[in-house]
Formats: structure tokens, C-alpha cells, sequence
């Protein structure tokens, strides 16, 4: 056989073999949409939410009290809208907060829970896997509205600059930074597209799409949960539950997704 005519052939089964392999990744890619678009109308998240609801409402702690009277930003006791303004500066506190860290605020001063010790306890397990379900719910309170973080104070303009340091802080074994993943568009892990979150993303992406059920590990994760485990991809050691840190990124993506229409508890992979 000649050799332009072994070349050939050689190119046209490359063809073949890149065409099949992309037709069914897109296939793989089509099969995880349509289990998601599957799960909508009974969104495990909805189990939480539910849970949650009724530790907002449930009498707990040492003081015997609900979590009725937290102010979450809007008010005593208002849920609604709360999610999308979410982290904030709070005068009572005098820090910026974001959802689980003024949760455990109240959760403190209300019911006479220990703060500290609650911080301390793993992801999923006792008041954590509380803190999550009350995520949930305070979230869906605010689904289909649109993100809209202050920046009106002094310290929430600090925390916006402070969490875009830590986005395209570089740094561990793998020299990694938040914007490695996050910072441009095209890319993606497996067959999970990577939004750029240094702008608006869109609708339901991004920080707009958490808390969210994943349907990996069958839990729901908070924004908090999904920070920490960031880092741990990205080879950084853990970041203490609700510190400035991470409510600083908080502040960083949740600016910059403004219009965004939140949808959480969502659906993730």
C-alpha cells in the first residue's frame, strides 16, 4: 500500500474514533441533564427544606426557643429574600455574615447553643447536618428571586476585595487557585461544565444554584460545605467552618452573580 494512502486511512479512523468518543461523551452529558430535569419535580432538597422548616420553627437548646425570631437581614423571623442579600453586614455582630454564619449567631443568642462547638463538628453529622437542612430551607424561601448582595457598607466592600485576593490566590502542591477552575470559559472536570465565576454566570448557576443536593454523595451541601470541599481539591488545608475566609468568597461570587435568578436548593452532580 503507498504511504499517502496509509496516511489516509490512519486519518479518517482518528475521525472515526474522536467523532465516537465525542458522541458519546455528549451522550453521557445528555443522560445526566435529563436525570436532573427528571428529579424537578421531586427534588430530594425538598426533604431537607422540610426538615429544616421545622427546626426554624422547633423549640431547641438550653433557652427552650425557636429560631423564629433570628434576623436574618430583613427582620425578625423573615425568611423571604433573606438568601439573595446573603452575606451582609449585620450592626448586631458587627461583621459581615453569611447564611451559616449568622445561623449560628442566632442559634447562639436564641437557643443557647454553643456556637464554637458546633463549627467544630464535621460536614453532615448533629447540628452540621441541621445547619444544612436550615440552609435549605431559608434558601427556597428565596427561589426565583434574584441575587442582590449589598454593598453598601464600608466592611462589605472590604470583604468583596478580600474574597477576590482569595479567588485568584495561587498556592499548595498544585498551585492551584479558585480561578483555575472558575476563571475563564471552556472549561470543565469529567462532564461537569465549570462556570466563570468573576461575572454574572447566569440564571440558576454558580453561586445562585447553592445550597444544592448532590446526587453523588446523596446529601445536601451548603455554600459552606461546597467552599471547604474546593479547597480540598485544590490541595489547601480546610478552612474553619464560617470564617472570614469563606464568607469572603461568599461575598466575591454572590456580587458579582447580581440579576442572577437563585433556584437553590438545586440539583448537582
Amino acid at each position: 500500500m503507498k504511504a499517502w494512502n496509509k496516511r489516509a486511512l490512519l486519518g479518517a479512523a482518528a475521525l472515526v474514533v474522536s467523532g465516537t468518543a465525542w458522541s458519546q461523551a455528549k451522550s453521557t452529558a445528555d443522560g445526566i441533564a435529563e436525570y436532573r430535569k427528571m428529579l424537578e419535580d421531586g427534588n430530594p432538597a425538598d426533604l431537607f427544606e422540610a426538615k429544616g422548616e421545622n427546626l426554624w420553627k422547633q423549640k431547641r437548646g438550653p433557652k427552650n426557643a425557636s429560631l423564629d425570631q433570628c434576623d436574618l437581614g430583613k427582620g425578625p423571623g423573615v425568611v423571604q429574600g433573606a438568601w439573595v442579600e446573603l452575606p451582609r453586614w449585620f450592626a448586631d455582630t458587627g461583621r459581615v455574615q453569611d447564611l451559616e454564619s449568622r445561623l449560628l449567631t442566632c442559634m447562639e443568642t436564641l437557643q443557647g447553643l454553643n456556637a464554637a462547638e458546633i463549627a467544630k463538628t464535621p460536614f453532615g453529622r448533629g447540628e452540621q447536618a441541621n445547619m444544612e437542612a436550615l440552609a435549605a430551607y431559608v434558601s427556597a424561601a428565596s427561589r426565583g428571586l434574584r441575587m442582590n448582595l449589598p454593598q453598601t457598607h464600608r466592611e462589605e466592600k472590604v470583604m468583596y476585595e478580600l474574597g477576590k485576593r482569595a479567588f485568584f490566590f495561587r498556592g499548595g502542591p498544585m498551585d492551584f487557585s479558585c480561578a483555575s477552575c472558575h476563571g475563564e470559559a471552556g472549561k470543565r472536570i469529567r462532564l461537569q461544565d465549570l462556570p466563570v465565576l468573576t461575572r454574572n454566570p447566569g440564571d440558576g448557576v454558580g453561586f445562585a444554584a447553592w445550597p444544592a443536593y448532590r446526587v453523588s454523595s446523596g446529601e445536601l451541601w451548603s455554600m459552606q460545605r461546597r467552599l471547604n470541599d474546593c479547597y480540598r481539591q485544590q490541595r489547601f488545608p480546610f478552612p474553619g467552618f464560617a470564617s472570614d475566609v469563606t464568607i469572603a468568597l461568599g461575598v466575591f461570587m454572590g456580587v458579582n452573580a447580581k440579576g442572577a435568578e437563585s433556584i437553590a436548593p438545586s440539583i448537582k452532580r
